[in-house]
Formats: structure tokens, C-alpha cells, sequence
């Protein structure tokens, strides 16, 4: 029997996403649609009528599916056994709604970044620190709950190069230069919406550099006392740059290492790096998670964003530096690996793990 599923935010272009994604998946069923008070009341197609903003087409499960209002929360969660969260409100409003899902005995997934520094909350690539899970009991004490919790995804830009260096950590890298070059579905926007993207770079993305330098000492935290500690190294520093691509997040990446392995030393963690997902076979996993090409001008970010089916990282143009040990390259699709799609392998693993049953 699959899991019941709500989207809660499922009008956006991440609960677009959300809604495709699911429409197969063998574990979880979408049992609800959840947005703002105008959208309630009407079947899901008609609510994004003139508003979707995906090549794929409404799944045909969702479109007859009565939006409910998001912030009927008793309505929504008694309908479901699990919520996907990526709802476009201020940061305070998410925190509370949030709560108030997982206090209904609802685990609550979220792709929004309230809750991500939130001591308790296991900000979580599956690959990298599912670790982090072993927080959600403290955060069940904090909250009262018997099944009811919160965990989030992590930004979508860090998704493009947390893997690639995850794989190398053995080698204690100490320092990291990013440069991160965004699509505009990490606005949520096509170029439609923002026509001004056309023929055009905008290096300022606000608030995106601070969470690129600070999130992954996150990911490779620690849980000390029944709170995530984030890691003191290695140092990182990034620009943020909006690109003219309506999917993919690619970063120029150079790293120094404590002790510096050799290409072939990096070449071959990159192909063996495996992680839970991989070892669950999780339903949305990606069988090579990290993928390098030999080729001098891949990745790139038309060819190589849907790297098994938008889950896996694709890296490339690696060559040693003269201000760092090395430089490279590296790609990963913001909406579904770095949002949605990483979000329901988050769930997935939950499930996997026992974190999530049915009501």
C-alpha cells in the first residue's frame, strides 16, 4: 500500500514539480493539493491555468484533485500520511506552518529554507549525512510528537558541488572557491516570466552566496546533544550568478586539500562513491550518483542536466591549479535534484528507515 501523500505549495513551479515526480512513484500517492486561499476550491488544473510552468504535462492523477487551503492544517493532514512543503511566504509564516503540520502527527519534507538552521531539523542530502536523521527523536521531544517531524532539503546550488567534494573528504579539504551559475527556475521563473533574462548575466542572486558558504558546514556537521553542529572546515567562499538556462545549476569549484591526492586518486571516488540511497536502492536514487566526463567541454548544462532522470551530478574539466590543489567543474538540475526530487528521496529514505508509516 503506498504512503498518502499531500503537497502542500503545490501550485509553485517546486510543487509543479513535486506533482510530477510523484505521479508514478512507487511508494507514495498524492492524496492532497494544498495552496493559498485563492487557489482553494478549484480542481488543480484549473487553479494553474495560465501558470504552469513546466515542458511535462499537469499529471493526469492531479488535475481533477480539489486544492484545499494550506492554511486549513487539520483539514489537509487528516487526509495524508506525510506533506511535502514548498510554499512562498516569509520565513516566520513557513517556520509556524511548518510546526503546526508536525504537530498534527504529520512528517512534515520540506523544500523551503526556514527550518534549516533550525537546531533540530536534519538538513539532509541523502548521500552525504543521513546521519543527520538521528536528530528527528530530540526534535519529537521538543515538539511533543509521537510520529510528527520536520526535515529539509538543502539549497539547490550546493547540490551542484557538496556531492563532488563529499566523495573526496578522506583528503580533509581546507579551503573551496565556488562560483555558482543559476538557472531561473531557481526563481521559480521561466524566461517568459522574466523576459529581462533574455541575452543577459545578473551576479547578484540575494542571500544566495551566504547559504552556499555557510549550508554545506551543515551537511557535514555533527549531531552533538540532540542538535546539528555545523563543521568548522573547510573554508568556503562562492559567487552567485543568474544565467540565461531555464534548468541547471553549474559551479566552477577549486579546492585545496590537507593532503592532496592525485587525479586518478579523485577520478576513482568519484565512480566508486556510493551512499545510503544507493545501498537502499531507493526508488529515486541515482545508480551513479557522481558522474565525471572525459570530454573538454561537458558538463554542460543543456546536455547534461537530466543525468539520471535530474538525480545525479555530473562533473568535469578537472586539472590542477596554481593558487589551489585543483579546479573543476560540476552540474546538478536545481528543480529536481536540488528541489523536489531531492525532497522525495529525503522521504524516501525516512520511509526506508522507519521515520515514516502510515497513519
Amino acid at each position: 500500500m503506498r504512503l498518502r501523500a499531500g503537497v502542500v505549495g503545490g501550485t509553485g513551479m517546486v510543487g509543479q514539480r513535486f506533482l510530477t515526480l510523484l505521479e508514478h512513484h512507487p511508494w507514495f500517492e498524492v492524496a492532497s493539493i494544498a495552496a493559498s486561499a485563492a487557489s482553494a476550491g478549484k480542481s488543480y488544473e484549473d487553479a494553474v491555468s495560465g501558470r504552469w510552468k513546466l515542458d511535462l504535462p499537469i499529471p493526469e492523477g492531479a488535475k481533477r484533485i480539489v486544492v484545499q487551503d494550506a492554511s486549513k492544517i487539520e483539514d489537509v493532514a487528516s487526509g495524508v500520511d506525510l506533506v511535502f512543503c514548498a510554499v512562498d511566504m516569509k520565513k516566520d509564516e513557513i517556520r509556524a506552518l511548518e510546526e503546526a503540520y508536525a504537530r498534527t502527527e504529520t512528517p512534515v519534507v520540506s523544500n523551503n529554507s526556514a527550518h534549516r538552521w533550525t537546531p533540530d531539523v536534519p538538513m539532509v542530502i541523502p548521500e552525504v549525512n543521513p546521519g543527520h536523521l538521528d536528530v528527528i527523536e530530540h526534535q519529537k521531544k521538543r515538539l511533543g510528537t509521537a510520529r510528527g517531524f520536520i526535515a529539509v532539503k538543502p539549497n539547490c546550488s550546493i547540490q551542484s558541488y557538496v556531492p563532488a567534494l563529499h566523495a573526496l573528504m578522506e583528503y580533509r579539504p581546507v579551503s573551496v572557491v565556488a562560483c555558482t551559475y543559476q538557472a531561473l527556475s531557481g526563481a521559480g521563473k521561466t524566461f517568459k516570466d522574466w523576459p529581462e533574462m533574455t541575452d543577459n548575466v545578473i551576479p547578484y542572486i540575494g542571500g544566495e552566496e551566504e547559504k552556499s558558504e555557510q549550508e554545506p558546514l551543515r551537511i557535514w556537521g555533527a549531531v552533538v546533544d540532540g542538535a546539528i553542529v555545523k563543521a568548522a572546515k573547510p573554508d568556503i567562499t562562492t559567487q552567485c550568478i543568474r544565467v540565461p538556462v531555464s534548468d541547471g545549476h553549474l559551479a566552477a569549484v577549486f579546492v585545496t586539500f590537507e593532503q592532496k591526492p592525485s587525479k586518478d586518486e579523485m577520478l576513482e571516488r568519484w565512480r566508486s562513491f556510493r551512499g545510503k540511497p544507493q545501498e537502499l536502492a531507493l526508488p529515486s536514487a541515482p545508480k551513479q550518483f557522481v558522474r565525471y566526463f572525459e570530454e573538454p567541454d561537458r558538463p554542460q548544462t543543456r546536455l547534461d542536466r537530466d543525468l539520471e532522470n535530474g538525480m545525479g551530478v555530473a562533473v568535469g574539466r578537472l586539472r590542477e591549479d596554481i593558487l589551489h590543489d585543483y579546479k573543476f567543474v560540476s552540474l546538478s538540475h536545481n528543480t529536481v535534484r536540488g528541489a523536489a526530487g531531492g525532497a522525495v528521496l529525503i522521504a524516501e529514505l525516512l520511509k526506508a528507515e522507519g521515520y515514516i508509516q502510515p497513519k
